[in-house]
């Protein structure tokens, strides 16, 4: 992950706690491929006219086991 997209993600992270901060920068350090889908399937659902609240929980539900499989492997280092 370049600078510039750290810097951006931290910003969006602001009122995040440290640690969790920490976490989510880990995974997307880890597989940002993942992420940049999850960020494609979250907008194509607003585009249709979902909450992004809503869109966003649909999307990462389907991809639930993916995430448990990478922050497992986040933890374990």
């Amino acid at each position: 992950m370049n600078f510039f997209t750290k810097a951006l993600l931290k910003a969006q992270l602001k009122n995040v706690p440290k640690d969790q901060q920490e976490m989510i920068m880990a995974l997307v350090e880890k597989n940002p491929k993942l992420f940049t889908q999850i960020s494609k399937e979250i907008k194509e659902k607003q585009k249709k006219g979902l909450d992004q609240q809503v869109a966003t929980m649909q999307v990462m539900m389907a991809h639930k086991n993916e995430l448990q499989q990478l922050v497992q492997q986040v933890q374990r280092k």
